[in-house]
């Protein structure tokens, strides 16, 4: 089984990562093309670009000149540490057991818009470039083109080295339609969280993006194979609903009233 998920626009560089252990990001050849056409804009066209603040257009302007290799663990971080928000809260990574992120590292990987697939203790620099950004590049009009079938080549090899057939997408709509499905050689299940507001089950983003978080702790925590056990799952009160569920969409709620 492998999990794929989002990353998250808020980082933090300032704490020291829980382990020392560190892995080299796969696609960085990809990334440093993007960065070359980021290093190109000015920070009135990336506030542009992105819809930001020029306080954060500036510093993610920075950020792209200040882009270099090698990754050192003095330049950069694990992606698992240095990405904060309402999926790594639920995750909690940093107090995770040693065994746990093992697992991690193994079964888990996070969707980018600037680095494509990392794994957990992949070590990154500071970037802001959402997957949904329309960067024209010498690819195509925006990242979906840029990433082509790259993502979803990666995902296989990985879903090879562990000889499973289910991808688990705990990834948003923005970053999962960097995967080709028809290409992937694995079934994909989608777990949905819904929580109780006013009589009826919806999807509450917060709560959602943070069942993300919960859901691959709790498979770390469990050493979880076998996709078929995370029906389990039961972090904070939510349960699986198998009358709402189907085959690929995996129903789990919560009465919050």
């Amino acid at each position: 089984m492998l999990m794929v998920i989002s990353p998250a626009k808020t980082l933090d560089y300032q704490n020291p990562p829980a382990v020392d252990q560190y892995s080299q990001p796969d696609l960085l050849d990809h990334s440093a093309e993007l960065i070359g056409v980021l290093r190109q804009k000015s920070p009135l066209d990336v506030a542009k670009l992105m819809s930001i603040s020029d306080a954060l257009a500036n510093l993610n302007v920075g950020r792209y000149a200040d882009w270099q290799r090698p990754f050192t663990p003095g330049n950069a971080k694990q992606a698992i540490y240095a990405f904060m928000g309402d999926v790594y809260e639920g995750l909690d990574a940093a107090t995770l057991a040693q065994p746990a992120v093992g697992y991690l590292q193994n079964h888990l990987r996070i969707l980018s818009g600037l680095y494509g697939v990392l794994r957990p203790l992949d070590l990154m620099q500071a970037y802001r470039l959402e997957m949904g950004t329309r960067l024209a590049n010498g690819r195509g009009k925006n990242l979906y083109e840029f990433w082509g079938e790259t993502v979803t080549t990666r995902l296989n090899a990985q879903l090879d080295a562990l000889g499973q057939r289910t991808l688990v997408n705990l990834a948003s709509d923005e970053y999962f339609k960097s995967v080709k499905p028809r290409a992937l050689n694995a079934a994909i299940v989608t777990p949905v969280f819904q929580d109780k507001k006013n009589g009826q089950y919806k999807i509450i983003s917060f709560y959602a993006k943070r069942a993300r978080g919960l859901m691959a702790r709790w498979a770390a925590e469990r050493g979880v194979v076998d996709p078929e056990q995370l029906r389990g799952f039961d972090s904070e009160g939510y349960a699986f609903d198998a009358a709402a569920s189907n085959e690929l969409s995996w129903v789990f709620r919560r009465d919050r009233e």
